[in-house]
């Protein structure tokens, strides 16, 4: 099965209009244009009835405390977490384009309802548990959110966009389910897999 992601390399940097933060001189980064990419796949094999499109990051790290804090640093050896921006699952078998902006198109403070779309099911990502403690922005995060790493880490992560084929219309999810539970749900009904990795840091020394 034949994937691209327009603008975004195989290990190449992810433009800023795909990010949900971008770097600022005075306050270390800013929001930013938090536009979906366009996802394209070809020649999916025969007998796929559903595609499934994740993009995660399993760079996050699993301690939080130092997170974005004037004077301290994120060390790579930190444990890390998988973090997921985008989860959609039950795309019809026709559908084989998701186009730039359809499913993000700026930031939505307090989160873009999860649910049905025009191109299937989407789950929630990971800011819906992120940004909880944020009174501005708490909320359920549906759909696409781009990468906004901390800017203290030493780590510049990566982003990982897969499409899925299955043998399976339907996963049977609704309502806040996660990138974990639709791995889940698809074990044993995959026919193919293709996925593009880019990078992204909001860290200045890394850029």
């Amino acid at each position: 099965m034949r994937f691209t992601v327009k603008g975004i390399e195989e290990g190449q940097p992810i433009p800023e209009p795909f990010a949900f933060a971008v770097p600022d001189a005075e306050q270390h980064m800013r929001l930013g244009d938090n536009r979906n990419p366009e996802l394209r796949w070809l020649d999916a094999p025969e007998g796929t009835q559903s595609f499934v499109v994740l993009v995660m990051d399993p760079d996050v790290p699993g301690v939080a405390d130092d997170v974005n804090q004037e004077g301290k640093t994120l060390p790579a050896d930190l444990p890390r977490v998988d973090f997921y921006h985008w989860v959609l699952v039950d795309i019809p078998p026709t559908v084989s384009l998701i186009e730039e902006g359809e499913a993000s198109d700026g930031v939505v403070p307090k989160g873009k309802a999860p649910g049905q779309t025009a191109k299937g099911i989407a789950g929630i990502n990971g800011y819906t548990g992120f940004l909880a403690g944020d009174p501005d922005m708490a909320g359920v995060y549906g759909s696409y959110d781009g990468p906004c790493p901390p800017w203290n880490d030493e780590v510049v992560h990566r982003y990982t966009f897969s499409v899925f084929a299955l043998d399976i219309p339907t996963l049977g999810l609704a309502g806040e389910f996660t990138g974990q539970q639709v791995r889940d749900a698809m074990a044993g009904h995959v026919l193919a897999e293709a996925s593009i990795t880019g990078t992204y840091t909001l860290d200045p020394q890394r850029r």
